[in-house]
């Protein structure tokens, strides 16, 4: 499942596709997300690169020491709250508190499961269940994590790994996702992905680049390719350890972009 990176030039957030209500985007206990080479050269980039740094945690980090994180130079956190309908991080509050009374800008995320129920039902439990927004500059709209299917993993079929649904099914599937988020906090989620999953199982049935900002995944030392229409990331997860406890992160612009999508 692996495909090549190449270079993409930093832009500044005001050149994103960043969805109309912040200027008038997740990652599972499971990672089948890494398809991109050279993990190594990716982490010693984004050393220099301009962003803002930033994590992504879920149960597998349990409590974490967010002062020592933000002294290290993480300014925004994306934390797992929710999967499927069944499923609640034990450890969100600890993560979710903690990371704002340290100083982060954070957000929950909800790792989506087609095969267990539609998307509205799970953007119902995922605002339920520490997924709403507030207008606060610091809480990120929630993020729907769309990807590889856990239950079989690296052993998938072609059609496992889209969840056995068809493109125009999983395309559907991600609009009601999209659509009840929407209608329940006023805001689009952040889609987080990777190119090659999303062009793989959603492909042109999907285009929410005009309203959801955009999380890739790809460990890789440049970025060229990306989901149907979306043309920029707006946030990129780079590597799976580093700095930060959990996935290592960047945000595509200046910290008061950052504050700027925050806010709403």
């Amino acid at each position: 499942m692996a495909f090549h990176c190449s270079i993409f030039p930093f832009l500044l957030l005001s050149f994103l596709s960043i969805p109309a209500q912040s200027f008038s985007l997740n990652t599972s206990d499971y990672m089948y997300t890494h398809d991109c080479h050279d993990l190594t050269a990716g982490r010693t980039l984004l050393q220099t690169r301009p962003g803002v740094p930033g994590m992504d945690v879920s149960s597998h980090q349990g409590n974490v020491n967010w002062r020592t994180a933000y002294n290290n130079g993480a300014r925004f956190a994306y934390i797992k709250a929710t999967e499927g309908t069944g499923y609640t991080n034990p450890y969100f509050s600890q993560q979710y508190v903690g990371s704002y009374r340290a100083g982060f800008i954070r957000g929950a995320y909800h790792f989506g499961r087609p095969d267990i129920s539609n998307g509205a039902t799970q953007a119902t439990y995922f605002l339920k269940n520490g997924g709403r927004w507030s207008s606060d500059g610091r809480t990120l709209p929630g993020a729907l994590d769309i990807e590889y299917n856990p239950s079989c993993g690296s052993s998938c079929t072609p059609a496992q790994k889209c969840y056995n649904l068809r493109k125009p099914e999983l395309g559907k599937w991600i609009q009601d996702f999209v659509n009840t988020y929407r209608k329940g906090t006023g805001v689009y989620p952040v889609i987080y992905s990777t190119a090659d999953w999303y062009n793989t199982c959603v492909g042109t049935y999907g285009d929410f680049s005009s309203v959801c900002p955009f999380w890739l995944a790809c460990y890789c030392p440049r970025v060229i390719t990306y989901p149907y229409n979306w043309k920029v990331y707006t946030f990129w997860q780079y590597a799976d350890s580093g700095t930060f406890p959990g996935d290592q992160n960047v945000f595509n612009g200046p910290y008061s972009q950052l504050q700027k999508l925050a806010k709403g």
